[in-house]
């Protein structure tokens, strides 16, 4: 059998409390008060696409769909904006997951490009059908700078699943 491409040795079984607290994490940064910036990178959204791709069963289009409520109650946006957003992002993202490992994860990051700009624009495309202005084209910066957050996002969320190097020969696994 063909295995995919990781370079690592096995990883350890993922901690469903430190989903949550990643999670908890990323919505708590992105709840930080920083201005308005239009190219600010969505961590949460990040944070949903990383475990969509690797822990599809544990982390599904509910989570996202509850976490882009708490997204909208927070930036007092139309109700369900972001929840229609993060919701498709994790559609997509659990359809792709399994050709998505498959390569590095500069390519893993080129190709999840198109999927934060779709976010993005159902997002900006239901802020403006409730009548907000356009934020101009500067917001499209914000899922690229998410696409290069993505090797940094795999190695500190896949850490806690590395094994030990193990000095024993005896028992490689």
């Amino acid at each position: 059998m063909i295995m995919p491409r990781t370079g690592d040795a096995l990883l350890l079984p993922v901690n469903p409390w430190f989903i949550a607290l990643s999670l908890a994490v990323a919505l708590a940064l992105n709840l930080v008060p920083v201005g308005r910036v239009a190219a600010m990178p969505d961590l949460l959204a990040l944070a949903l696409v990383f475990w969509n791709v690797h822990q599809p069963r544990r982390v599904g289009i509910g989570v996202a769909f509850a976490l882009g409520l708490a997204m909208d109650v927070h930036e007092g946006a139309l109700l369900g904006q972001h929840a229609l957003a993060y919701t498709l992002l994790s559609y997509f993202a659990i359809t792709i997951h399994r050709r998505l490992l498959w390569f590095g994860l500069w390519s893993q990051s080129l190709q999840l490009i198109p999927l934060f700009a779709a976010a993005t624009a159902v997002s900006l495309l239901v802020r403006m059908a409730g009548g907000a202005p356009f934020p101009g084209w500067s917001l499209f910066a914000a899922p690229v700078i998410q696409a290069l957050l993505w090797p940094l996002a795999t190695w500190v969320l896949l850490a806690p699943q590395r094994r030990p190097p193990d000095p024993d020969e005896n028992r490689p696994l």
